[in-house]
């Protein structure tokens, strides 16, 4: 139902989609299920959104109610910054709104925002210093993209809470909230995805690490720089895609073999 007309919106109808848009759909799809494949999703919860190609003031969002695993491509509600349902089918998650949308609309260059409570990055939200160490090459190419929200301020039901997050985020792409999870922003689904997973694996290697009880090794801030500055320099090699798309692309031929139907 539109919020503003009262009246029925129609089912996703693709035929007036150019193609950017059905791919933007699809690889959205893909990564909801992906992060259950890889334990980053939390059932029906959290929320993954991506801008509309060749528009903005709207975003694609998955409806409250279905498992990540069973999300299709047309599944995706478009819904714009007022919160107005433009096309689609069932609910809109009232977090989802409140956090992405003005994200969305005052850092454009975040095409892809992802939300998560996924367990390992949680749970260093959870601990008095839930900063990410600098004390291992995964960690370095990280750390500099990395804003944290020291305030928790209980569920997101007002708009203002979206724009409290922006302001914190500033110019990175990581957003570590205290007592909660993380928010991850990319110019693409496959930046965002890339980096929402990087983080994860740091992040369990950090508390594998404090788990030993043993003195951590930390490297100096000059290498972490160095190593973020590699990262962030250039391609792998020549002529090859970015990182991210390779290992998108690799993970949605693993989702095509195991949980295939997310294109529909």
């Amino acid at each position: 139902m539109n919020a503003v007309t009262g009246k029925p919106v129609p089912a996703h109808d693709p035929t007036f989609e150019t193609a950017e848009q059905k791919q933007a759909r699809v690889d959205l799809a893909a990564a909801q299920r992906l992060a259950v494949i890889q334990e980053m999703s939390e059932g029906i919860y959290n929320h993954f959104t991506l801008a509309v190609p060749g528009h903005d003031d709207r975003f694609y969002v998955s409806p409250l109610g279905l498992h990540w695993s069973e999300i299709r491509a047309g599944d995706l509600l478009t819904v714009d910054y007022d919160g107005r349902l433009l096309d689609g089918r069932g609910p809109l998650q009232r977090s989802a709104f409140c956090i992405h949308a003005p994200i969305h609309r005052r850092k454009p260059q975040h095409a892809a925002l992802f939300h998560t409570h996924m367990p390992y990055t949680s749970a260093l939200t959870r601990l008095q210093d839930q900063r990410l160490l600098p004390i291992g090459h995964t960690e370095a190419q990280l750390i500099a993209e990395i804003a944290y929200d020291d305030d928790y301020t209980g569920l997101a039901r007002d708009p203002a809470e979206g724009e409290r997050l922006a302001d914190i985020l500033g110019d990175k792409t990581i957003l570590i909230m205290a007592h909660h999870g993380v928010l991850v922003a990319g110019r693409t689904v496959s930046e965002a995805y890339d980096r929402l997973y990087t983080l994860e694996r740091a992040a369990r290697v950090q508390l594998f690490a404090q788990w030993t009880g043993k003195p951590l090794r930390e490297l100096p801030g000059e290498m972490v720089a160095h190593v973020h500055a590699t990262i962030t320099g250039g391609p792998l090699a020549p002529g090859v895609p970015s990182g991210h798309e390779l290992h998108f692309g690799a993970l949605k031929r693993l989702l095509d073999r195991q949980n295939p139907g997310y294109r529909e």
